[in-house]
């Protein structure tokens, strides 16, 4: 079954330039593209797609907004795509339940391989804002400020969680770590039960926040 997809932008050159790349393969199809925010949850509500690719600054409803009222659904998984890296909106996005945050100037394998790994449960972020975000996290953690687990992760556990932290997929974390791929779905699945965590994105910055990304925890 391929990957269905919706589009919201509100340039209509920027949809036609996505549907193309993304029908052009074989496992994704392209359900609907829409320009705004309203039209967006509508098409979401009728077609049921795997992702939304979603832009941010978009008439009627915002793509934050859409993606705080789609939050807690299992469907669709979010990708926000935009012109803009402000620190702020890749916050608001990631920890609103987004499962990807990429510029629109990535190159389309990214553009794919992002929806890919959306609808697979995993998460992909352009690399710059990737790098800027978790040094971020790392040196201007709030005091007191982050979550602690329901119950204490196994080392493991916290061994899976750096690699991921770090940027690597699935399979290479089964890779680094000597162990099969659905031994670390397993141990990211329990992660994300101790930590009331919506995905994989946000077990990433709370290693970060908590320091166990960079060794201190």
């Amino acid at each position: 079954m391929p990957i269905t997809v919706v589009i919201a932008d509100d340039q209509e050159m920027v949809r036609t330039g996505f549907r193309m790349i993304l029908e052009s393969r074989s496992d994704i199809e392209v359900l609907d593209d829409v320009p705004d925010g309203p039209a967006a949850l509508a098409a979401v509500d009728r077609l049921d797609p795997d992702v939304l690719l979603l832009d941010i600054r978009m008439p009627g409803l915002d793509g934050l907004e859409v993606t705080r009222r789609l939050s807690g659904r299992e469907r669709p998984r979010i990708v926000i795509v935009t012109t803009f890296d402000l620190d702020e909106y890749v916050h608001a996005a990631l920890h609103g339940g987004a499962s990807g945050f990429l510029l629109k100037d990535a190159s389309p394998e990214m553009l794919v391989e992002a929806v890919r790994a959306a609808a697979a449960g995993d998460s992909l972020v352009s690399p710059a804002i990737t790098v800027r975000l978790l040094k971020e996290l790392a040196t201007a953690r709030p005091t007191g400020s982050v979550r602690r687990p329901a119950e204490p992760l196994t080392e493991r556990e916290r061994d899976v969680v750096r690699c991921l932290a770090r940027g690597a997929t699935n399979a290479e974390i089964a890779s680094d770590l000597y162990v099969s791929l659905s031994t670390v779905k397993t141990h990211l699945a329990n992660v994300q039960g101790k930590l009331g965590a919506r995905n994989r994105v946000e077990i990433a910055a709370w290693a970060w926040e908590s320091g166990l990304a960079t060794g201190a925890a």
